[in-house]
């Protein structure tokens, strides 16, 4: 039998299990990054970006499964284990990011189409795009928006 998905907020403790959940989905998803900016990202994520965000995991009896991080609107990072993709892992932080913390836009990379379909999917249409990613290097960004009618939809 299946153990039960729990939806929770991370301690401080979980940072290590929460970047390594980051550092595969990343490696899973971001053939184009190189593996030092990767390193660099990692040590961003795990020295800065944790706590500039709202944080939310889901979890097994085990294991943190994916997490998500919410500032001013914004899903700032939505990241699942690789072995977790297309469980519903993803959708429920997701809905859980709209629904609970008012999240209604985020960034994607251009060059990682299977979140920007994921993302579409759910109800995000993109409204704008940088030639450039947060620290400024040559990875365009997608700006999605959620769309009017799905914040009214029930999940």
């Amino acid at each position: 039998m299946r153990s039960a998905l729990t939806l929770q907020t991370p301690h401080v403790s979980d940072y290590p299990e929460l970047v390594r959940v980051w550092e595969a989905s990343v490696r899973a998803t971001h053939d184009f990054l190189p593996d030092a900016y990767i390193l660099l990202l990692r040590e961003h994520v795990l020295r800065q970006y944790l706590d500039a965000v709202m944080l939310i995991c889901c979890k097994d009896a085990r294991r943190i499964l994916g997490f998500a991080g919410v500032a001013n609107g914004r899903v700032d990072m939505l990241f699942v284990a690789p072995e977790q993709r297309g469980k519903g892992v993803g959708k429920r932080l997701l809905h859980y990011a709209i629904d609970e913390l008012n999240a209604e836009r985020l960034d994607v990379n251009e060059q990682n189409p299977q979140a920007l379909g994921f993302y579409l999917h759910e109800g995000f249409e993109i409204v704008g795009r940088s030639a450039t990613d947060g620290l400024g290097q040559p990875y365009p960004l997608l700006h999605l928006q959620l769309h009017p009618r799905k914040r009214e939809q029930p999940r």
